[in-house]
């Protein structure tokens, strides 16, 4: 092709040389008029063309081409053979002429042929709300989820698909170091390996399953992308895995991706003491996945009940004496409140101090959510809330920044409220015989929490 396009730039040079060069002058030495010959520009190219484009659209055409099973390459709007070859198999696909270069109805059909793929499985962009990172999912293949402090896990009934995010922190990580410690993992046999200083790439044979694992860092968090499928899903799962390698975003930039630290070994919250036998109210997500449950100054705490939808926790301490719990009585809540919690050790130079802030109570969500503003700090998880009368007003609870969260963008409240109404419900169904009226100044009733994990 190059030689064939030289060979015509050579020809049309010379022509127009020959062109413009002055014959003899005719009789009366008057010259004729000088014949000219337009020079034909170079041909433009696939690439050329798709140069020209809006680098988003180029994108989207290698989105759509992945999806059509014609593109295995990244998704970055870049120009390359591997794209300009993907366009030309769509095109031959479909019985057209393999030019390279997408025609309007060409580029509409491939549109079609995308979304009717992504829409077989569920695809969805979504964020890991306990990361705040941004992947790809394809919702109806993967629709069983579980989640903890060390990421999330998505899988098939069957387990022959499964999809994990994980996260750990680790001591100056690398992308070498990591991609090594993934290789070692029993049964992989790596076939491709990609190594670069801010993220790594393998895929291969893990057993009976084909694998791809994506992994990226920052600080000393590192955050892996990883996908075992069967074999036989293969044809299912091939474009799945390359839009997901492509939408895979460990560390969304702006502050809605900053999300909250990584779970730790040992992690403060706070309790509300709501009866004098020692029963305990806390935050469900702050003692979830506790090896054990501590209370500062009474001991060990076993978990008695929970509720998953309004994210309540009732403790019980065995053999406690002299605890003094808080009224839980009061109408509904006023604008304005004081939140009652023990900040973590690292806010009050190791204290343990019951300290008061003011916030702001705002619905959000139709009204059916309560938000708080400021949020408190760390430790304020399970802390109470009263109104100025000293009334209860109900329970903190910590949540979360999401990156992906509301249609208009808006960041979702980091605290929230879990209404007076809703925790005495919670209680009188586990027999908690609970007092109405305060006992005394608030912070007597609102203790240390410490969860100690693996």
């Amino acid at each position: 092709m190059r030689t064939m396009l030289a060979a015509t730039l050579m020809m049309a040079a010379a022509t127009a040389a020959a062109a413009q060069t002055s014959p003899p002058a005719g009789n009366g030495g008057k010259p004729k008029p000088v014949a000219t010959v337009a020079i034909r520009p170079a041909l433009q190219t696939p690439a050329d063309t798709a140069n020209a484009m809006a680098q988003a659209e180029r994108s989207a055409i290698q989105s759509d081409l992945t999806w059509a099973g014609h593109y295995n390459g990244a998704i970055n709007g870049e120009v390359s053979e591997r794209m300009v070859a993907a366009i030309k198999a769509f095109q031959t696909d479909r019985g057209g002429k393999p030019t390279g270069v997408l025609n309007p109805q060409e580029r509409g059909t491939l549109a079609e042929v995308a979304k009717k793929a992504q829409d077989n499985v569920d695809w969805k962009l979504v964020s890991d709300p306990l990361t705040g990172a941004r992947l790809g999912l394809p919702l109806k293949l993967v629709p069983l989820q579980a989640s903890d402090a060390n990421g999330a896990k998505w899988s098939s009934s069957t387990g022959t698909i499964q999809i994990q995010l994980s996260r750990r922190k680790e001591a100056a990580p690398t992308s070498a170091k990591l991609a090594e410690q993934e290789k070692k993992e029993p049964g992989r046999k790596v076939e491709y390996s990609a190594v670069k200083p801010d993220f790594f790439v393998l895929s291969g044979t893990q057993g009976l399953k084909k694998f791809y694992v994506r992994g990226s860092f920052k600080d000393s968090e590192v955050r892996v992308l990883t996908i075992l499928y069967d074999q036989a899903t293969e044809g299912t799962m091939e474009p799945v895995v390359i839009a997901m390698s492509s939408a895979f975003n460990p560390f969304p930039a702006g502050a809605q991706a900053s999300g909250p630290p990584l779970r730790k070994a040992v992690e403060y919250s706070s309790g509300v003491v709501v009866s004098a036998d020692g029963a305990i109210l806390a935050d469900r997500q702050a003692v979830d996945g506790c090896q054990a449950i501590v209370v500062a100054g009474l001991g060990h705490a076993d978990k008695a009940a929970e509720d998953k939808e309004h994210d309540l926790a009732l403790l019980r301490v065995y053999g406690a004496q002299g605890l003094k719990p808080l009224g839980l009585g009061g109408g509904p809540a006023k604008p304005s409140v004081d939140l009652i919690g023990i900040a973590d050790p690292q806010s009050q130079g190791g204290g343990a101090a019951a300290s008061r802030v003011k916030a702001q109570i705002t619905a959000v969500g139709a009204g059916r959510d309560l938000a708080l503003t400021p949020a408190p700090g760390l430790g304020f998880s399970g802390a109470a809330a009263v109104d100025a009368e000293g009334q209860f007003a109900g329970l903190v609870l910590l949540k979360p920044v999401l990156f992906a969260g509301a249609a208009n963008g808006a960041a979702p409240a980091q605290a929230m409220l879990v209404p007076a109404e809703t925790v005495r419900g919670f209680l009188k169904d586990h027999a908690v015989a609970t007092v109405a009226a305060p006992a005394g100044d608030a912070k007597t009733a609102v203790l240390r929490l410490i969860c100690v994990r693996k």
